[in-house]
């Protein structure tokens, strides 16, 4: 009844591997690596592909350890304008922000009443978000939300929100 699709901050080393490891054992639909401007990772497209297939084995690797009916779907690598651009084809889009103190993930949690929904969350990398990307994540209709006082690392975050997410509506009981 819940569909989440990640879009990710491209991290350093293998962390984006441990993201795609837990998210998909969490139930996570699609994960898709951004490039972000705070990114100390770039990749040229002929790295881009091989990457992506890597990350889809492990995904499919995952799926089957966890007995999943349907595997992660991991796509190519995005931007935040391409983001902004698809924002309506969600029914929320969280944006997990250090500098946001007023509305909280568990206040957008507890405000949503549909049965299905389709949830993407946007996560910055290592060196967090740029101001930009905040602002026109914000005019594309995101959530800027605070997950408390505690900042947690870019691999962290997208693990404990698909966690809390799918606990939240009853995929994990």
């Amino acid at each position: 009844n819940v569909e989440i699709t990640i879009f990710q901050g491209l991290p350093k080393a293998d962390k984006m591997e441990l993201i795609i490891q837990k998210c998909t054992e969490l139930g996570v639909s699609k994960i898709t690596p951004v490039q972000m401007e705070r990114c100390v990772v770039k990749l040229d497209a002929k790295s881009e592909t091989k990457k992506i297939e890597r990350w889809q084995k492990i995904a499919e690797a995952a799926s089957k350890q966890c007995k999943r009916n349907s595997i992660c779907k991991i796509n190519s690598i995005t931007n935040i304008k391409n983001i902004c651009n698809t924002i309506k084809d969600y029914d929320i889009l969280l944006v997990p922000y250090e500098n946001e103190k007023e509305l909280s993930f568990k206040k957008i949690l507890n405000s949503v009443k549909k049965d299905h929904l389709k949830i993407a969350i946007v996560i910055g990398p290592e060196g967090g978000f740029d101001e930009k990307e905040i602002k026109d994540l914000k005019q594309a209709g995101g959530n800027i939300i605070s997950l408390g006082d505690r900042i947690l690392r870019t691999e962290t975050v997208a693990i404990v929100m698909s966690g809390i997410i799918m606990y939240q509506f009853g995929n994990l009981e």
